[in-house]
């Protein structure tokens, strides 16, 4: 890329010039850089245009080799796919999973049984305390009922 090494050569012309004293300044010759900067301006559209070409082929070769790739692995996929399940391994391994299911479902029936008559008899536990929590209130109830009427009463007689 001409434009690039031209760029360079400014940049260490720039570095390596003379520097004025108590200044970022320095002395460059003035027909050198114009010079560099001038090739580096008329090459650049021509190094531009490689780099757009070198781009678009790349993105081509990409493009191709993600397709080629994925029609290779889809291949591979469905001949293991075929394979595997000609084997008589597979058929060994279903059976076995259906047992395992079946087993697991047992498991499980069995476990949600045993909560349900926890949960079952908790339940009616606590029932019975909250008929006898109830049985008390309606007892107090009662008795403040009937002081309710005796005080009353005892109005009556003043």
């Amino acid at each position: 890329m001409e434009t690039v090494d031209r760029l360079q050569s400014a940049i260490s012309l720039v570095e390596e010039a003379r520097g004025v004293p108590l200044s970022a300044s320095c002395v460059v010759h003035r027909g050198e850089l114009l010079e560099l900067l001038d090739g580096a301006r008329n090459s650049f559209p021509s190094d531009f245009a490689l780099a757009q070409q070198i781009i678009e082929t790349r993105e081509q070769i990409i493009e191709e080799a993600r397709v080629s790739s994925d029609a290779l692995i889809a291949h591979g996929r469905e001949e293991v796919a075929r394979m595997v399940e000609q084997t008589e391994i597979v058929s060994a391994a279903h059976a076995e999973g259906k047992r395992i299911l079946a087993a697991a479902d047992e498991d499980a029936r069995v476990q949600r049984e045993e909560i349900e008559a926890y949960i079952d008899s908790r339940l009616a536990t606590l029932e019975v305390i909250l008929n006898k929590s109830l049985d008390v209130v309606h007892r107090g109830r009662e008795k403040l009922q009937g002081f309710e009427e005796k005080h009353l009463l005892s109005g009556l007689a003043e």
